[in-house]
């Protein structure tokens, strides 16, 4: 069993189910008498929304953009070129391009933060961020650790951050710029970016954050401070953490 799955989970799988959902919903859509507008838009939704779980910029592309090129190539729907802009505008609604330039879409391992709250210690009732907070996968191993906490999130993408507030219910999810976010009323701030954008996080973190609060980041560490301490549940996957003030290296 596990050998199919993880058949399955092998490129380019993935993208060829999704690709084959995406014109199997076309067809139901069309024998139920929907308009061909909307069909093509409910198909590019599920696409660009599938995307999401890939693991690099190539294939979310690949996945969101598979069902309208496809469609085109068949010749079996006349379309105006303009209509080929709906596909493109629900890719942009669901992963901005002002967000590209932040961390992609990596989901936080279930349990990489388990062992967290063994070495940080939060009061009850602390206030958490997780900044950029995505599908929300973060927010769910944060609540794995803090169940006491009090958990918000910021998610450029609306269709995200909608996503993400129906599986999350427990916690406070906003749209926004997490760059934009004021960090000091939080006892923690949680990020997962990337090496590029660490040092705008620091910069961030030493002007916002209050005494004694924290700053974590999965996987990637803050090059210029001198971390507090690390864990790792998840190997590859170490958890840096920092207090504010903050030691510089």
């Amino acid at each position: 069993m596990l050998i199919k799955k993880n058949l399955l989970l092998h490129w380019p799988i993935p993208a060829l189910l999704v690709w084959a959902a995406s014109w199997l919903l076309f067809s139901f859509l069309q024998q139920a008498s929907w308009d061909v507008w909307w069909a093509i838009g409910a198909c590019a939704l599920l696409g660009a929304l599938s995307s999401l779980l890939a693991s690099t910029p190539w294939r979310r592309l690949a996945v969101a953009a598979g069902f309208p090129l496809s469609l085109l190539l068949s010749g079996g729907v006349s379309i105006p070129g303009w209509a080929w802009l709906i596909p493109l505008v629900i890719i942009a609604l669901v992963y901005p391009m002002n967000a590209w330039s932040d961390a992609p879409l990596f989901p936080t391992p279930a349990t990489a933060l388990s062992n967290l709250s063994e070495r940080l210690h939060l009061a009850e009732g602390a206030s958490i961020l997780d900044a950029g907070c995505g599908l929300g996968h973060g927010l769910r191993a944060l609540r794995a650790a803090y169940p006491q906490a009090r958990l918000s999130g910021t998610e450029w993408s609306w269709p995200l951050r909608v996503l993400t507030g129906l599986l999350c219910p427990w916690a406070k999810v906003r749209q926004g710029d997490m760059w934009k976010d004021d960090w000091s009323t939080y006892d923690m701030v949680y990020l997962f970016q990337r090496p590029e954008t660490m040092p705008r996080a620091v910069a961030k973190a030493v002007t916002e954050l209050k005494p004694g609060a924290w700053l974590v980041s999965l996987e990637f560490p803050a090059l210029e401070l001198q971390p507090y301490t690390r864990v790792e549940s998840v190997e590859g996957k170490p958890v840096w953490i920092y207090q504010a003030p903050f030691v510089f290296k």
